[in-house]
């Protein structure tokens, strides 16, 4: 019986394998940060929005 070869998967799918190891050294944030973040910049708008006179538009 002639050993079988261990290779690292097939063909099609190296370039996701790659995709996958390089995903691993991103910056990544949890979502709950995200939200915040974004529920803070709102704020700031709204806040400079109505020191300035703008907030509400009623024409």
């Amino acid at each position: 019986m002639p050993k079988q070869k261990k290779g690292n998967g097939l063909q099609s799918s190296a370039g996701l394998m790659r995709y996958f190891d390089a995903d691993k050294k991103a910056i990544t944030f949890k979502p709950i940060y995200v939200l915040i973040a974004g529920a803070a910049v709102a704020l700031f708008v709204i806040m400079i929005s109505y020191f300035y006179g703008t907030w509400p538009l009623l024409v």
